[in-house]
């Protein structure tokens, strides 16, 4: 039949039918497998890409997501090079939507992974520390865990020998992680920090939160830059609501101010 023999209905037809046999064609060529993932609550585009395997852009690039922090549960995300989909686990939600710690968390007495970064002191002595800023190619951005005053700088003898700054704040605030990373240590068992929390991120780099009244992630979780992980709490001697925040490389300590904005 000649084309000018078609009606118009029937040449729109043909050519949708060519138009997808040519899409066919295209992504038979470039598609090596794949799978969907649903986004199930709890769930964040960091975690998920760790879990395949992906780089967390790569990932968010694929599936159109330009801010990762707004992922909405139910959505399809498109895995590639995945064969099959994988479970994440996922923390409970309590009311206010954040997730609550676990009771098994208070059972880890000796907590082996906090051993090589954190040393047990019984009474602890003033140090003096000159602020020493890491190498340039080493530096790491980080976000601030909370807004208040610091009331005790870097350096300065305090708890922790001032390995770290503390910042105020109101009791049950929410105290955000700086950057993101995987939680490698959550619980009290480290005396003269109450609920503690260290996250692990790249280049060899740790924070530390502690004088938490309560910790919202487990160990082993990867969390997201500004994820909320903790409440904020008072030292275990007493004292005003405050944050002790503290920045490592590998076993040493930075100034926190040094990679702050």
């Amino acid at each position: 039949m000649k084309l000018l023999d078609k009606t118009y209905p029937e040449i729109c037809s043909d050519r949708l039918l060519w138009a997808g046999l040519l899409l066919l064609l295209l992504l038979g060529g470039c598609v090596r497998g794949g799978v969907y993932h649903r986004v199930e609550p709890g769930q964040t585009l960091y975690r998920i890409s760790k879990a395949y395997n992906l780089d967390e852009i790569y990932l968010a690039r694929v599936n159109g997501v330009t801010d990762p922090t707004q992922l909405q549960v139910g959505t399809n995300l498109y895995i590639p090079g995945a064969t099959s989909a994988r479970k994440i686990s996922t923390a409970p939600q309590n009311d206010q939507g954040t997730k609550a710690v676990t009771p098994a968390l208070k059972t880890q007495s000796k907590p082996k992974p906090v051993t090589t970064i954190i040393k047990k002191a019984s009474k602890p002595k003033p140090v003096v520390l000159k602020p020493q800023p890491p190498p340039s190619s080493n530096k790491i951005e980080l976000l601030w865990p909370l807004k208040g005053k610091v009331i005790r700088s870097f350096g300065s003898a305090a708890k922790g020998g001032g390995k770290g700054i503390e910042i105020a704040t109101r009791e049950n605030s929410a105290v955000k992680v700086a950057a993101a990373g995987k939680v490698i240590y959550s619980g009290d068992g480290v005396k003269g920090y109450g609920h503690l929390i260290i996250v692990q991120h790249k280049s060899d780099f740790y924070t530390v939160y502690g004088f938490n009244s309560r910790n919202l992630v487990a160990q082993g979780d990867f969390v997201s830059q500004g994820e909320k992980i903790a409440l904020s709490g008072t030292p275990p001697g007493g004292g005003e609501p405050r944050l002790h925040f503290e920045v490592r490389k590998k076993k040493i300590a930075v100034n926190p101010i040094l990679h702050l904005p």
